[in-house]
């Protein structure tokens, strides 16, 4: 099995999509101001194919956004085209609302082959809007009426969308009905200390907030949790804390919704992010690489929790043929070329670069990542953050006792960087620098290298390449983002090394 099956892409010189500085200057005055991806990558993509973009200008990128994790084969997969094709070429209606046609057949045996077993037995599926946002409301709207309770258990750096319900789900907004809860966070740890010290007492923090009855917590009909945050900073969530969620949510009869809309489909080395834990979620939201690049998503949740009467949750555009098509051949194409566990080996290679590159540039507090959803948390060198996590920092003395401290009295995680070109937890994590990061994207797009920012102060370089990047091709994007750390840092100087977060908006995404 080749892992990029895709010829590079070849310029044709014959008027490749126009003048781009004209296109790019009406985008600029006829599209709403609410754009983002545009602001930071003013390009204009023309043709592309796997990992390669080519530009309006006859430039070509190495595209580690991959429509924001959406491209799991990455562009124009041959496979893709050729399903896509057949719908077209078969006469088949390409949108039928919720009937039943051979095309829908094929994608649902082909998404259930893939889900959990003790899941999909008992399964059903409701197919939504296009966008990963309708299956997150979908799925609040299910969790509220199968359980008649209206409350929501969500965490502390989550993202699940920018519709009403998914946004008040997220990180940062005000929601009355919404009880916001730690998520273990290694590099800035809510309890100071990181590590499974700080998932354990993140776990005990739910567990007692629950089994308070004055605890302020509204009746919860569900609990939405994403197993690695993506647009939160790129955290994975520990297999242990996983397990300990799904046996508080059980115990309480509470249904454990994963947002799997970015993580799914191979993505970190297992082909639904729930797979390296072991649990078995009661509900799972899909969307992103299930439709193959085009627009699909989709609820999958135990039958027991299917009482809604009919046209209770509906969508214009839930019965997209194509995508459907396209879906079904990227499902089955990473499943039977391996490219979880290919994304598995290939993602812990590059995450081995990077941290060898870490312990060599201050400038980068953590490395992390699972599979090829990768993020680097770029960080001022000289300051410690004056937050939860660094308690020293205001109080200006180092807690040499109790959940803080190890058997030398030190706070945990202490010691600024590991041999082993690791970085540390909890205490020592440093005040962010988005300014530098948002410096190294530039610098990453003029070396031809398309990348991502997150985080929860826009701090962190996000890789999602696609499933299917070459070796070669993943030591060039490496190659190509260590050449623009390097540039922006000296670009800067010493405003590299002296910035504040900003105080903006809690969502930078608007992907959903």
């Amino acid at each position: 099995m080749t892992p990029d099956p895709s010829p590079p892409v070849v310029p044709d010189g014959e008027g490749s999509g126009g003048d781009a500085p004209a296109i790019l200057r009406r985008q600029s005055l006829r599209e709403s101001a609410a754009r983002t991806y545009a602001r930071a990558l003013p390009i204009v993509p023309v043709r592309a194919r796997g990992l390669t973009i080519e530009g309006a200008d006859g430039r070509r990128y190495l595209d580690c956004l991959s429509g924001a994790g959406a491209l799991a084969l990455g562009h124009n997969h041959p496979v893709v085209l050729e399903a896509i094709r057949a719908v077209l070429d078969s006469g088949a209606p390409l949108q039928v609302l919720d009937l039943a046609t051979p095309v829908k057949d094929a994608f649902t045996d082909e998404l259930f082959a893939t889900l959990p077993p003790e899941l999909a037995a008992h399964a059903r599926v409701q197919f939504c809007g296009p966008a990963g946002t309708d299956a997150v409301e979908a799925a609040l709207k299910l969790v509220r009426t199968a359980t008649g309770r209206d409350g929501l258990l969500a965490f502390s750096g989550a993202y699940h969308g920018m519709t009403a319900g998914a946004l008040a789900a997220s990180g940062g907004a005000p929601a009355v009905s919404v009880t916001r809860l730690p998520f273990p966070y290694d590099y800035r740890c809510p309890f100071g200390v990181g590590g499974e010290r700080g998932a354990d007492l993140a776990a005990r923090w739910t567990e007692r907030l629950l089994n308070d009855p004055k605890g302020g917590t509204a009746a919860p009909a569900g609990m939405i949790l994403e197993p690695v945050q993506g647009e939160g900073g790129v955290i994975p969530a520990p297999d242990g804390w996983l397990r300990r969620m799904r046996e508080i949510t059980a115990a309480r009869g509470i249904p454990l919704i994963a947002d799997e809309v970015q993580t799914g489909v191979g993505r970190t080395g297992s082909f639904w992010a729930v797979g390296h834990s072991g649990v078995v979620p009661d509900v799972m939201v899909l969307s992103k690489a299930i439709g193959g690049s085009l627009p699909l998503a989709v609820v999958v949740y135990r039958e027991e929790l299917d009482t809604w009467r009919p046209g209770a949750h509906a969508g214009t555009f839930r019965g997209n043929q194509l995508a459907m098509a396209a879906g079904a051949a990227t499902l089955a194409y990473v499943r039977e070329n391996g490219l979880a566990q290919r994304a598995a080996v290939v993602g812990e290679r590059m995450l081995t670069r990077l941290r060898a590159l870490a312990a060599q540039c201050p400038h980068i507090g953590d490395v992390r990542g699972r599979g090829l959803m990768i993020g680097l948390e770029l960080v001022d060198p000289a300051q410690p953050y004056p937050g939860p996590e660094c308690p020293e920092a205001t109080t200006g003395t180092t807690p040499t006792t109790g959940i803080f401290a190890d058997a030398e009295g030190r706070a945990d995680g202490r010691a600024a960087r590991r041999a082993d070109g690791g970085t540390d937890t909890g205490a020592t994590a440093r005040r962010a620098a988005p300014m530098l990061a948002a410096a190294v994207q530039r610098e990453c797009l003029h070396r031809g290298l398309i990348v991502e920012l997150g985080g929860r102060h826009s701090a962190v370089i996000r890789l999602l390449p696609p499933l299917t990047i070459t070796d070669e091709q993943a030591e060039a994007v490496l190659d190509r983002l260590a050449d623009a750390l390097d540039a922006a840092i000296r670009a800067l100087g010493d405003r590299a090394a002296h910035e504040l977060p900003p105080p903006g908006p809690p969502f930078t995404g608007g992907h959903r």
